[in-house]
């Protein structure tokens, strides 16, 4: 089923981000997990890319494995700062060939090697103009409650979400955010900007300082500070930041579901049990199937 229908049932569309790892033992961990993600109903999980394109071949192999015996519909990235047009339609060709109907279409993290840049599309807005010409898939794009890391201002990130809405995207899926403020801030923009699309609230459940760290060099994510210092109070015990993650994730969840948000996206890093955890807090009792 394509993105723009199962965005119209009324109810909030639960999906997992899942990537490919590359190395055997890390595949044969993920298919342990993806039993349990199976087992919680997703409407989708999506496949991320690597933007330089290394381990194509394995990640196709996953995604197979994923489709053929744990039956999930999947939504797989789209880079494009080192894809040529050729690259995006032997992709396509590869994608359709294996029953898939929806892409997220990303312009990807720019390499340390800028060598290996190609210059066929210099942002997503051009990649799903491109797509649209090419396949009836239903394409989904990225959306950042703060801002894009490297655009000099909410304004002209929104002009930019625009663009990729104008050029024929169905639905956003956010960065991921701490504070729901900044949430409904940006659907009060893209409102005013004239955007009319469901947006799936990106959501990732806290596990780690490093987790946590890495997230702010990486992107324009607030962590609240009363979260963080909990957090560093208790950088070594896991097992605590786990379970403060998960009860951070569930309030946040909770107040997102009462604004009947169009989407729930967990960004899960291959484990399932902070995602289910949340589902089970959320929506009570033992959520999914037995």
């Amino acid at each position: 089923m394509k993105l723009r229908e199962i965005y119209k049932s009324g109810k909030t569309v639960i999906s997992f981000e899942i990537f490919p790892p590359d190395n055997a033992e890390a595949v044969e961990k993920l298919f342990t997990e993806a039993g349990v993600l199976k087992n919680l109903n997703p409407a989708f999980i999506s496949l991320t890319h690597s933007a330089s394109g290394k381990n194509k071949e394995n990640a196709r192999k996953i995604f197979l494995e994923l489709k053929n015996d744990f039956n999930f519909q999947i939504m797989p990235h789209f880079t494009c700062i080192c894809s040529t047009k050729e690259n995006i339609d032997e992709s396509l060709d590869f994608f359709k060939t294996n029953g898939t109907e929806n892409i997220l279409a990303l312009r990807g993290d720019i390499p340390e090697d800028k060598s290996i840049i190609c210059k066929n599309f210099c942002n997503a807005a051009e990649l799903v103009e491109y797509l649209n010409t090419k396949t009836d898939f239903s394409i989904a794009v990225a959306g950042y409650p703060e801002g894009h890391i490297e655009s000099p201002s909410i304004k002209a990130d929104i002009e930019n979400l625009k663009k990729k809405i104008d050029s024929g995207a169905d639905v956003i899926f956010t960065q991921m955010f701490f504070e729901n403020e900044k949430f409904f801030e940006f659907l009060d923009r893209i409102e005013k900007a004239g955007i009319q699309k469901p947006v799936a609230a990106g959501i990732m459940p806290v596990i780690s300082l490093n987790q946590l760290n890495k997230m702010t060099r990486l992107a324009k994510v607030t962590i609240p500070e009363k979260f963080k210092e909990k957090i560093i109070s208790r950088q070594d015990d896991k097992n605590y930041i786990r379970e403060l993650g998960i009860e951070f994730a569930s309030k946040q969840c909770l107040e997102l579901l009462e604004h009947n948000a169009d989407g729930l996206h967990f960004f899960t890093l291959n484990r399932s049990y902070s995602a289910k955890r949340i589902l089970e807090n959320i929506y009570g009792g033992s959520y999914g199937k037995s």
